[in-house]
This record gives C-alpha cells, structure tokens and sequence, in this order.
C-alpha cells in the first residue's frame, strides 16, 4: 500500500493548532512525576488525539488527517522537548498505526485506524524481538502454530512499551519451517495473555512497560496485520518511516540541551566557554539533523521505504550519537545543578542513553549498515532466525 500524502513541514507555531497549549497545562507540570514516579501520560495522550495530534499517519477515509511522516515526526520533536517518555509512546501510537495503514487486512484498518487517530484506543508496538531477529541479533521469542482461524501463540516478550489491559500492540511470532513471521493485533485483556511490571529501569519509568507472556493465545485471522507469506512485503513497507519516526526523540532531546546550555552560559559563560562542546556549534548539528530527518521523510512518502533503508538507518545512528553528545554536554554545561534529582539535565543525560539502546539500538544499527556495506544487506529475513 503506499505511504500516506505529505505537505511540506510546519514551522513550529502550525504544526497543530492548541499543541503547545496542551504541552503546557497537560504535560510539562507532570514531567518530573512521569519520570520519578513512574507516572502514565493517559490523559495527555487521549487529549492529543482528540486535538488530530495522532493522526497524522492514517488517511482521512480512515479518521486521520494523512497530515504525513514528517507531521508525525514533528508531533513526537515537540513532546520530547519536554518529555522523551511522553516523545517515546508517542512514537509508539504512530508505529501501531503504522502497521494497519500498511496491513491488507483493510477491515482491520477500517476497524481500528479511526479510533486509534482520535486517542480512543491506545497502544504500542511489540516489534523490538521482531527486528531483531530480522537482523540476526536474536531469535523470535515468540512461537506460533497455525490452527483453524488464525494461530495459537506461545512465548515471552520481556519489555513492551504502551500497554496494559485496555491497550493494543502488534506481535510478531515464528511458525516451524516457514520463512517470516506473522504480525496480529492484540489486546491487552486477551485469554492466555499475562501482562507483568516487574522491572524497574532508571528512566523511561512511566512508559506502561510490561513483560508479555503468551500462554496458547488465540490469535483470529481477523486479527492478523500480516501472513508468514506477506512478511517481507510488508517489512519492505513499513521499515524507514518506523525507524525514522524515533528520530522525534532525539530532535527534541537535542534542542532542550541546547536551551539548557544557552540558559546556563547566561551565568557561567566564563567557564562553561572550556568546555568542548558549545551550544551554538551543538545547534548547528542539530539543525543538520533537522533538516536530513524532514528530506529523508519525503523522500519516503514519495518512493516508498525500501528505497530508503540505509540511509534511515545511517540517520538513526547519527542521532542517537548526537543525543548522547547533547545531553552529556548539558550536564557538563549545568554542572552540580545537574546532579539535582528534578533537574532537567540528570534526565535528558538518561533520556539520551535510553535513546541509544532502544532497537534499533546503536549496535544494531551499526551491525545492519556493516552487512549493507560488506555484502550487501538482504531484506529477506534468515531462515535460521524463524525455524
């Protein structure tokens, strides 16, 4: 199916009319509540939707606005200026739909998209095992047999994001001797599904996190996003502007650095200047980034995102490095102030980690451009990682 129409990017005051009113009162007061407390952004999320702010990505047969994957992107910039948890799940709703928008199993797209657009459905992307095992890092946790009217699923996925008893997230599962995965819909409350918090991370705490066990789960053809058969297709549809949705997160921790740094050397200046690395040179970078990110999405929208896998994976890369680089120069720039348990710096410097290690995590990323570079990367999935 192709990609979704794009506009050329807003300026930051037009990309949605009311977001930054609803960032003000809805999330930035609850900040340091999300991330020390573990504290769920439900609300903030249901009210975004209902503003269009998560339906930029499903076509407006379907309830959205096919506003694009440069709008989207720019929804998910603007909260994690704030907020990477908050920028993360959004990411996250953007990826589940993603997922329908390409699926032919266009009832469920009928189905869902529409109430997924408005924020009345929630939910996340189960996708991290999947990837991996694409990629030859791990094998597919999840195992299914095919029976009557669907499959029956069988495993444990250890950490996925956006979820809970009234959410919905992606799986993706093996099936013995048969290349790809199939891809279904689930519901937080299916029979056979147990959903557990029992990890505590350092960040990223009020993310509704969950350990997925699946106990002979029914999964109905009616509920299947894509076949064994389809995988490769619809991975070949999907890849780019799934990974290149992420780089929001790491374009609205960068710029929050750069305004911590600038604010710091109002008082600091004089020292803070020995420093090796500087605001304006760190925005320069960041309006590098910027601007490669909005091309590169409309260079998907128009060719499609096979065409453009390498390259969304070189850029992927380049901002996780430049997160890092931000956010370890914001602490320096902040100092002892930075040390604060409710200081901005301390927590983008987390943020920024969480940004390198979520998948495609730097390594992966590095592993998919080495197979690119030396021999080649095949988009077929290894059989090995599905027998």
């Amino acid at each position: 199916m192709p990609a979704v129409a794009l506009a050329a990017p807003a300026a930051p005051a037009e990309i949605l009319p009311g977001l930054s009113d609803l960032i003000s009162a809805e999330l930035m007061p609850k900040v340091v509540d999300i991330d020390l407390k573990g504290e769920y952004p439900g609300a903030f999320l249901e009210k975004l939707g209902a503003l269009g702010g998560l339906a930029s990505l499903t076509p407006v047969a379907l309830g959205g606005s096919a506003r694009g994957l440069a709008h989207a992107i720019q929804v998910i910039e603007e909260a994690s200026k704030q907020c990477v948890s908050t920028g993360f799940l959004l990411w996250a709703e953007y990826a589940l739909q993603w997922y329908l928008v390409n699926s032919s199993n266009r009832a469920l797209a009928a189905e869902m998209l529409p109430k997924m657009a408005r924020g009345e459905a929630l939910g996340g992307t189960a996708q991290s095992n999947s990837m991996k095992s694409c990629a030859g890092i791990e094998e597919t946790r999840l195992k299914a047999e095919r029976v009557e009217g669907g499959y029956v699923v069988n495993g444990v996925l250890p950490w996925v994001s956006n979820i809970g008893p009234e959410h919905y997230f992606h799986m993706g599962a093996s099936l013995p001797g048969i290349p790809g995965l199939v891809i279904g819909l689930m519901h937080g409350s299916t029979p056979g599904l147990t959903l557990t918090q029992n990890a505590h991370f350092i960040g990223m705490e009020g993310t509704n996190t969950f350990a997925c066990q699946f106990r002979d789960v029914f999964l109905a053809d009616e509920k299947v996003v894509c076949h064994p058969d389809e995988f490769n297709a619809f991975r070949d549809r999907t890849k780019s502007a799934f990974i290149l949705l992420q780089m929001g997160m790491g374009l609205g921790l960068v710029d929050a650095c750069v305004a911590m740094m600038k604010r710091a050397d109002k008082t600091h200046g004089h020292v803070n200047r020995f420093l090796d690395v500087q605001a304006d040179a760190l925005e320069a970078e960041l309006d590098s980034a910027r601007a490669a990110t909005y091309v590169l999405a409309m260079k998907i929208e128009r060719d499609g995102s096979a065409p453009h896998v390498r390259e969304t994976l070189q850029l992927r890369l380049a901002g996780s490095e430049l997160s890092l680089k931000a956010a370890n120069a914001a602490m320096l720039h902040l100092g002892a102030k930075g040390y604060l348990s409710n200081n901005a710096a301390q927590r983008r410097l987390r943020e920024a980690y969480f940004i390198a290690i979520v998948t495609p995590a730097i390594k992966h990323l590095r592993k998919e451009l080495h197979e690119f570079d030396s021999a080649g990367c095949s988009l077929t999935q290894p059989e090995r990682e599905v027998a």
